[in-house]
């Protein structure tokens, strides 16, 4: 973060080794990461912490919150980018301010190598799907980390 200014936007830069022990820079971005003091709400706090990032299984992958719940993204790194192959987001209906057994979750699941999307309801504490969907979503080219915008997720 800025430690003079912050509301200024916050820059993800992941570098790679390579096989000579150098380290380059492999992506660049300032969209990505939503401030957590932005601009447009006259540097007052935005609610959300600032994502995690982690490399799982060669995965390069985001956690964020989000209303409700919370979205993984996974970036997989070939062609000299940072490529999302897969979407992951958790939500609930809970209104109340706390989850009771009444709670309903979705997860949904898009993979976007394969185009197919899966969305699948759960009631709390029982773990009995109550509905689950599925449709074919086709994205191409797959979005590039560097071009995605924390206020937006793709037509998913």
């Amino acid at each position: 973060m800025d430690t003079l200014n912050d509301t200024r936007p916050l820059k993800l830069e992941v570098y790679l080794s390579q096989p000579n022990g150098e380290v380059t820079l492999a992506v660049a971005t300032t969209q990505l990461i939503e401030p957590q003091y932005p601009v447009e709400k006259q540097g007052k706090f935005n609610g959300y912490q600032i994502p995690s990032f982690f490399i799982e299984d060669g995965i390069l992958r985001m956690w964020r919150e989000t209303k409700g719940g919370n979205t993984t993204y996974d970036f997989n790194y070939q062609n000299g980018n940072f490529e999302l192959v897969r979407v992951h987001v958790l939500t609930n209906n809970a209104t109340k301010g706390y989850i009771d057994e009444s709670t309903t979750f979705t997860e949904i699941e898009i993979d976007l190598v394969t185009g197919i999307r899966t969305e699948t309801d759960t009631l709390s504490g029982s773990g009995e799907i109550v509905n689950k969907r599925e449709r074919t979503v086709f994205i191409r080219p797959l979005p590039k980390l560097q071009e995605l915008h924390y206020s937006e997720t793709p037509n998913l």
